[in-house]
């Protein structure tokens, strides 16, 4: 809302506006200069002449333009009395672009839940085959989650793949909705000043022979038993990670922000800190469980073939 001061400032300039356009419709009513003869066809002349035969008349305006004219202003006075326009004055039906927003808002929330009342019955796997919701979720992940994700959903550098089976938090239908419900937040922490220079070389080597990359044998070694003291915590002894830390899977060859030897030393060194935001207040639990079941559905088929397996992650979680 805005200051007094300006709301009057407005109100004045407004309705100054309206009357000096009454004003001048009185104004271009009133006869003046030279007239007509009384009962004369001819039009009163002003006496200017241009090139010998271009004369200027006295005609009065056209009836049309002056009742357009009234009714124009007629419309803006109504309109600024029941609409808002006149500084803080609402208007006498009290409505704001705010206050229709909320009320579509509220009207397409009311057919969403209709559409979608007996959803909360049924698991995801069932709700992933309704066509109809399906539809429905698409949209909500293109509106929502493709910024991070990407449409297609295979995500990018530091926005974790959904359409695979690799997941940070772990991939069953509950985990899903509580990662896009209540969001999951990640950190990796920074272990370039303990372990140093050397020590970065070592473990970062060690951590992409795991997934085949080449690396000096002796720092392999090296890197090993680094790992088992400050890593094996939260990634487990074999590297395998830990879904309930968040903790990706380090033997396979999925990397949330790269598996080469200079990005893995980054990560290593500085550490990772990621967020995927809690949605279930902004969407509301319906719209959650529909995202959920289309996450679910992206991975359906590698989950079929492979049900048991848990590697990285849904949610902007940090891995090396």
């Amino acid at each position: 809302m805005m200051s007094e001061r300006v709301s009057l400032f407005i109100i004045a300039f407004t309705v100054i506006n309206v009357l000096a356009c009454v004003w001048l419709l009185w104004w271009t009513a009133k006869s003046r200069g030279p007239q007509a003869p009384e009962g004369s066809a001819e039009p009163a002349r002003v006496g200017h002449v241009w090139d010998g035969d271009l004369e200027e008349y006295n005609n009065p305006l056209p009836r049309w333009w002056l009742w357009l004219f009234v009714i124009t202003v007629i419309f803006g006075a109504a309109y600024l009395y029941v609409f808002p326009g006149l500084g803080n004055f609402a208007g006498s039906k009290q409505w704001s672009s705010v206050g229709a927003y909320e009320a579509q808002a509220r009207e397409r929330e009311a057919r969403l839940e209709q559409q979608f009342a007996g959803i909360h019955s049924v698991s995801l796997a069932e709700l992933s085959k309704d066509p109809a919701a399906m539809s429905t979720a698409r949209n909500l992940f293109g509106a929502n989650c493709s910024t991070c994700h990407g449409s297609d959903a295979r995500g990018a550098q530091g926005f974790p793949n959904l359409a695979d089976n690799d997941w940070l938090w772990g991939g069953a239908e509950s985990t899903i909705y509580e990662s896009i419900a209540n969001g999951r937040r990640s950190a990796m922490p920074a272990l370039g000043t303990v372990l140093g220079r050397e020590g970065l070389n070592e473990v970062a080597s060690y951590v992409v022979s795991l997934s085949g990359v080449q690396a000096p044998a002796d720092w392999i070694a090296a890197g090993k038993e680094r790992f088992a003291t400050l890593c094996a915590a939260c990634h487990g002894a074999d590297a395998k990670g830990n879904a309930v830390l968040g903790a990706p899977n380090l033997t396979d060859s999925i990397w949330l922000f790269g598996g080469d030897f200079a990005t893995v030393r980054t990560t290593i060194e500085n550490g990772r800190n990621s967020t995927m935001p809690a949605h279930a207040s902004l969407l509301g639990d319906t719209r959650v469980k529909l995202l959920a079941a289309y996450v679910y559905s992206l991975s359906a088929q590698e989950r079929v073939a492979d049900e048991t397996t848990v590697h990285g992650g849904t949610g902007g979680d940090a891995s090396p």
